[in-house]
This record gives C-alpha cells, structure tokens and sequence, in this order.
C-alpha cells in the first residue's frame, strides 16, 4: 500500500474513472487538490472566470459525448454557492457532473470561519448525492461512491466537499488494485417487450416520443432502428432532438408549445397509441394534458421508477434505461417482422409525411431590421449536419427549435427544464472541449449573452474556438412577449444610447467591442443578405484564429414568436409559408 494524501488518492480516481477534464477556479481551501492535480499530470484543467459558468462548462462537456463526466472545481463558501444553477441544470436534464469545493477545517466548521457554509446541505436539493467528507480515510470510498450515484439509474450531479485537513491528510491507497462500483440499471423484460409491441400494433396512428433519456444511454441507433422495423414516426422532445436525423422519413416533428412544428402537433393530435422512451411529459411539451391525452393510449418507458405516472397515469409503464429498453424491443420487433405479425404503418407514416410538406412557418422576410426567421434560414444554409448547436432559453432558442435542423444525437446542446440565462457561452466552451474538432455553433439572445460573456476569454486564453450567433433585438423577448397578458412592457427593454458607442443606434451594449477586448473576434450583420456572407467569414476566423467568434445580427426589436396553452391552439404571428420560396431551407418542401 502506498501512503499519500487524500486529494493524491482522489485525484488518481478521478484519472482511473474516466474523467480527465475540469472546469474551475483555484482558491485556498481547494490549493491541495490544485496541487495533486499538479502533480499527477493526468487532469487537464480550463480556468473559468466565474464558477458558475466553470459548473456550466462540466455540463457542456459532459452533453457532447456518451461517458462524459465533467468535473468542476472551486474552493470553500461562494464558489460552492455559485455552483448550485450549474448542480440544478445538471440534476433537472439528467446530467452527471461532478462538483469538487474546499471547506474550512473539520474543528472549525461550527465556528463561523472565513467562507465556511454548509454547502452540502444547500447543495443538497439540486444533486443527486452531496457530501462534506469528515475523515480522511473516507475520500476514495468517497469518490468511488460518487461515481457510482452519477451513473447509476436516472444520471446526475454530486457535490464533493473537502474540508482542508481532511485534503492535507495522509491515507494508505493502492490506486492499482482500485475498481469502479458495479452501476445499477433497470432493464425492460422480453414479457414487458411483447406488451408494448401489442399495445402499439393495437393502434392505427402509433406514435413514439423520443427524450433525453435516449441521448443519456446513447440508444439513438436502436431507435432508429426500431422505427424502421415498426414503421412507425418518432416525435423527439426537445431535449432527443437529433435521435432521429430531421431528415429521416420517419421524423415528424417535435411537439409543445413552444419548441415545436405545425405538422409535430398535427401528428400528435392524429396519433391513437404514444410510446414515450426516456422522455418527462415536460409541460412545455405537453401543454394542458386534456388535450394532450384525449383519445390516446399511453406507454411510458423511463430508468426512474418514480417518473411513471408522475405528470399523468400511462396506460402501461416500463421501468428500464432506454438502451436496455430499446435493445429488447428491437429483439421482439425483427422476429415479429419476420412473422409477419407487424402491421403495415406505410399509409400512416405517409401522412405524417404529407404534413410536413403542407404546414411550415415562412422563414424568409427581406425586411430591415432583420427578422429573426431569416437568420435561421440562412444558419440552416452555412452549417451542415456535423454543426452542433448549444443554446439555452428565451425566444432565440425557441424560434432556433422550431427552423433549425439537427441530424445527429448531442448535435442540439440545451439546457432544457432549467433554462439558466447566461449558459449558453460556458457550455459551449465545454463541448468545444470535449470535441475539438467539431464545428460547435452558440446561439443566444443578447440578455442570455451578457449574462456570463466574461466566458469569452477563456477561450481566448485556451484557444476554444467557436461561433455565436448573437440575435440582438435589446429586449427580454421572451419575457417581453409574456407580458402582453398583463398589457404592459415594464423593466423588460436593454436598449439605451451609448455614449461610447454611437453605431449602435440605441441598441446599447456594444458586443463587438466587449467581444474584441476579451480577445476575440467579432461581426455585425444589419441587412438580411449579409448574414450568410458573415457566418461564413466567421468560420474562417474561426480556424484562423482558434478563438470565439461572435456574429452578432441587429433584429426588429419586437418579434413575437409562435407559441400558445394547448397544442391545438398555437397562436401564428406571421403569415405562413405557402410556396418554397417561403421556407427555402425547409427538408420538406412545399408542394
């Protein structure tokens, strides 16, 4: 056995459980743990400028790819606190992070010292496990344990607190004889399988609701191949956008009130038996359930037992990950098929297919200033199927879901139940880590940007090259376009003179400058023909540079974008497409 300090044995656990990359910011209580990490080598380490966007990062990477887990690190008192959105994020979105905190000594911490606070009890309704370790020899039993809870059934964050003796203390450990916990799973049986596929083949309009938790257990290929042998159309929710590709003949649409398609609503008020995989029946996603079950069988198929039933009772629950899930009803299905015990859902997908042809939202307007429409237009025009889009809230993302294209898993990077202003420029600086040699495009409003923009210079600093789109109308949109119930527009406008600044015509902050003095490049786009111009000079900056790249587009300050209460009663604000040449990017073009 060999006899180190604490922090050594966590730090070479880490390394032995996959997770070689960390977010954060050194401080005093935390300095042994920077140390070991120093010493070891086999932890690379970004230095965020806020820790709030450091935990934001952890999530970033985490999202980009399967058996990501993203480590965020900070010391004793506020860097913890400021870690509780990145911890609520994470645990809402069923995503492992681990968050690491220094801690006052263990005899001092009822004595009110210097940023010492209970952070595990605060952290505690926000993460999945969260823990201030007493004794020293406790750490790896500590850390092992940790990375078992994150893993095992529904994913999620813990918080690892670290007082300072107990980092400092020495402890016998034998990293090389050290194993991971064994992870706990829930599997779908073949009887549970066979159920299913009887409940569906019992429909004439089946439908399957494609969640998140298809992108956790990284199913997305069984999906795909489910509902090609079944033949039946998949709805992904926002968060299993990119399970099946846009372009696949079986996608119809996401549905809700918001991030949602005409023809993703029209499918599902048609459908008569829904599977839903992985998925939370979101109430953005369902609106009023009235409505949403009517007339509808449901299966729910979830690895939390206690998602079933929570929003409303399905017809049949299925406790299971959703690859273990999905490999035994692809099992069932290809000797069904074989069989011939299938039904023929050709005419049905056709229909759903037909709708897409006949109900799309008009995306092109010449109009100055620009309409927010075209720049997703002409985003669906410079980025291609390998782009992978990062945004978190307000009308930006909503508009984003409902025009833009996603063909791939962790392709549509979203904080989706938390929705933190401020996540966007951190998380893509995460998956811009974890996949280097993606082409990751950022999309935020200009209130999300300004939240955490400080961000910007880490990936000046580190070379994390990236794009974000700003679409800049100097509002609180989303906000903005919600007030219009209570008939006013109060606390909700960002737009002033700037004395410094007079080319932005009211719009006030002037992003290219705070962009440009962060050390990165920045464009402003004023008139619709430029944007596609602009986004393509932005990817060359992009590889020349190896820094952020920010196109920010001047929008019509008021813009109210496609929503409503009920999926059968989405409020359409502009005219709709009725030719191709309204929706030019459109997969399905018009008739």
């Amino acid at each position: 056995m060999a006899r180190m300090r604490a922090v050594d044995a966590a730090v070479l656990i880490l390394e032995k459980e996959g997770s070689t990359q960390a977010f954060g910011l050194p401080g005093a209580a935390i300095n042994p743990f920077y140390s070991a990490i120093r010493a070891h080598g086999g932890i690379k380490h970004v230095l965020a400028r806020h820790v709030e966007a450091a935990s934001h990062m952890a999530e970033g990477y985490t999202r980009a790819a399967a058996g990501n887990i993203g480590v965020c690190i900070g010391t004793s008192g506020p860097a913890g606190t400021d870690m509780i959105t990145g911890l609520y994020s994470a645990s809402a979105d069923s995503i492992p992070i681990l968050c690491i905190t220094g801690q006052a000594p263990v005899a001092k911490l009822h004595k009110e010292d210097f940023q010492a606070v209970d952070i595990s009890s605060i952290a505690a309704p926000v993460a999945k496990w969260a823990v201030t370790v007493m004794e020293a020899a406790q750490v790896p039993g500590t850390f092992q344990k940790a990375f078992q809870i994150m893993r095992s059934g529904r994913p999620g964050p813990v918080l690892v607190d670290l007082p300072l003796d107990v980092q400092l203390a020495e402890i016998e450990f034998d990293i090389s004889s050290y194993e991971p916990l064994p992870l706990a799973r829930p599997a779908a049986t073949r009887l549970q399988a066979e159920k299913v596929l009887s409940m569906l083949a019992s429909g004439s309009c089946p439908l399957i609701v494609a969640g998140g938790g298809i992108i956790n257990a990284d199913a997305a290929d069984l999906l795909v191949e489910f509902a090609e042998l079944t033949g039946i159309p998949v709805v992904p929710t926002l968060m299993g956008w990119g399970a099946i590709g846009d372009d696949h003949p079986l996608s119809a649409g996401m549905v809700g009130l918001q991030t949602s398609h005409r023809y993703g609503n029209a499918t599902m008020l048609a459908a008569d038996v829904v599977l839903g995989i992985g998925n939370r029946w979101a109430n953005r996603h369902t609106g009023g359930l009235d409505v949403y079950t009517a007339g509808r069988k449901f299966i729910h198929v979830d690895i939390e037992p206690t998602q079933i039933g929570r929003v409303f009772a399905p017809d049949y629950g299925v406790v299971s990950d959703a690859r273990a899930a999905l490999s035994v009803f692809v099992e069932v299905a290809r000797e069904w098929a074989a069989d011939g015990r299938l039904p023929d859902r050709t005419a049905w997908a056709a229909e759903c297919r037909e709708r897409r042809t006949t109900l799309q939202r008009r995306t092109h307007f010449d109009a100055v200033p620009i309409k927010p429409q075209r720049v997703y237009e002409e985003m669906n025009r410079a980025f291609g199927p390998d782009t992978r889009y990062v945004s978190t809230i307000g009308l930006s993302q909503i508009q984003a879901a409902q025009m833009l294209h996603v063909y791939r898993p962790r392709h549509w990077i979203n904080a989706g139940q938390a929705g933190p202003l401020g996540w966007t420029v951190p998380a893509a600086l995460g998956v811009a880590v974890a996949d280097p040699s993606a082409t990751v495009v950022a999309l935020s409003g200009d209130y999300d940007f300004q939240f955490l923009i400080e961000e910007l210079a880490v990936g000046a600093q580190f070379n994390i090259p990236y794009i974000h789109v700003v679409v800049n109308n100097s509002y609180l949109g989303l906000i903005r376009q919600a007030q219009r119930g209570f008939n006013m527009d109060y606390c909700v406008q960002l737009s002033f003179e700037n004395i410094n600044s007079p080319e932005v015509h009211g719009y006030g902050v002037d992003h290219l400058k705070v962009a440009e003095g962060l050390g990165c490049k920045a464009l402003r786009v004023v008139e619709p023909d430029d944007i596609l111009p602009a986004l393509e000079q932005a990817k060359k900056l992009m590889v020349e540079h190896q820094v952020p790249i920010v196109v920010e587009v001047i929008l019509e300050r008021v813009t109210n974008v496609s929503m409503g209460l009920e999926i059968d009663n989405i409020i359409e604000f502009e005219d709709l497409a009725v030719d191709p040449s309204d929706a030019p990017t459109a997969l399905a073009l018009l008739d």
